[in-house]
């Protein structure tokens, strides 16, 4: 379950991240801004601005993955200096790819590992309270709050863009 939970939803949620920034790009050549405009928006002035909202998507992914999975070390770093919206599918993809090496195997025994986060001052959490109170919602506030600049700027995307495609049963 882990796996399905954080890798396999986190990579759709990275594909919907970049449809949704495609999206952007479209919209940016026909209202003929720059599309740096909307990298650099925010909703709040105490808030990132998207640029940042997909790089933290990115690392909750990689880093999500990697700390339940046990292997933190393996994760890509990745500097946030990107400036431009093909520097951040680059950046996306890389995660997709990065999370594709996972199996379920690798969450065998995630629910009762330990997870220290480096900021966290020695405190420790079990890796099933770190999936489901950590990374899926920081993961998902991210992208609502990406979702949520690009739609209050006037692009057109919709719940079935951050839903993505969905598998129904016949």
């Amino acid at each position: 379950m882990f796996y399905d939970i954080t890798v396999v939803q986190a990579s759709k949620m990275l594909g919907n991240l970049k449809a949704m920034l495609e999206k952007a790009a479209e919209f940016a050549e026909a209202k003929k801004i720059e599309p740096e405009v909307l990298l650099t928006s925010r909703l709040a002035p105490d808030q990132f601005p998207l640029v940042r909202q997909v790089q933290m998507c990115c690392d909750t992914a990689k880093l999500g993955a990697a700390r339940l999975a046990g292997k933190a070390d393996s994760a890509p770093k990745h500097e946030d200096t990107e400036t431009t919206l093909g520097e951040l599918y680059t950046r996306i993809a890389a995660v997709q790819d990065y999370l594709a090496t996972y199996s379920a195997a690798d969450f065998a025994d995630t629910a009762s590992k330990e997870i220290s986060l480096p900021w966290l001052d020695g405190k420790k959490m079990l890796g099933s309270t770190f999936a489901v109170s950590f990374v899926i919602p920081n993961l998902y506030f991210h992208v609502t709050t990406a979702y949520s600049i690009l739609r209050h700027n006037g692009v057109d995307v919709g719940k079935l863009d951050y839903l993505g495609g969905i598998a129904f049963i016949d």
